[in-house]
């Protein structure tokens, strides 16, 4: 695997099937809830800590993931994107990086356009197989069970 994760400044999250396990529950009065792993919020908060910048860009607009993305200190979310890498583009702008030290992590074909730009595509175990075919990672566990703390915890033990 080498080093893979040491010169990554940003890394970006698709949500559903990423944060999640990709289910999404509606109750009888259309409220709608996912949930999340906490080990996955503690990491995003040491990569923050670590001065590494988090993005999350999701085709879904959802209260659940606003709420959760502001607790866990995440200030570039951006919901209902019908396209991610335009989306992608402009924050590499702002931030003034390079696509090749950026990385990204998906798991379905919207997530596709994005995974071809950036510099260390990741998928997750529950990944499309298009996805994963791209993926220079693919981690060992699934969206919504672990998956972003096991990619936190490479990205700080390989920026030591």
């Amino acid at each position: 695997m080498g080093n893979i994760f040491k010169n990554i400044k940003l890394i970006a999250f698709d949500v559903d099937g990423v944060f999640t396990d990709g289910r999404i529950y509606i109750n009888d009065a259309g409220i709608e809830s996912k949930g999340f792993h906490t080990q996955d919020g503690q990491g995003i908060r040491q990569i923050l800590e670590a001065g590494i910048k988090v993005a999350v860009i999701s085709g879904r607009k959802s209260k659940a993931v606003s709420l959760r993305m502001e607790e866990l200190g995440i200030k570039h979310v951006y919901l209902g994107c019908k396209n991610k890498e335009i989306t992608f583009q402009i924050l590499l702008k702002e931030y003034s990086l390079n696509q090749i030290d950026c990385a990204f992590v998906g798991d379905d074909i919207p997530d596709i356009n994005i995974l071809n730009v950036v510099g260390l595509p990741i998928a997750v175990a529950n990944a499309r197989s298009e996805v994963k075919e791209i993926a220079k990672y693919i981690t060992k566990k699934s969206g919504g069970s672990g998956a972003i703390r096991e990619i936190t915890d490479l990205m700080l033990k390989q920026s030591n």
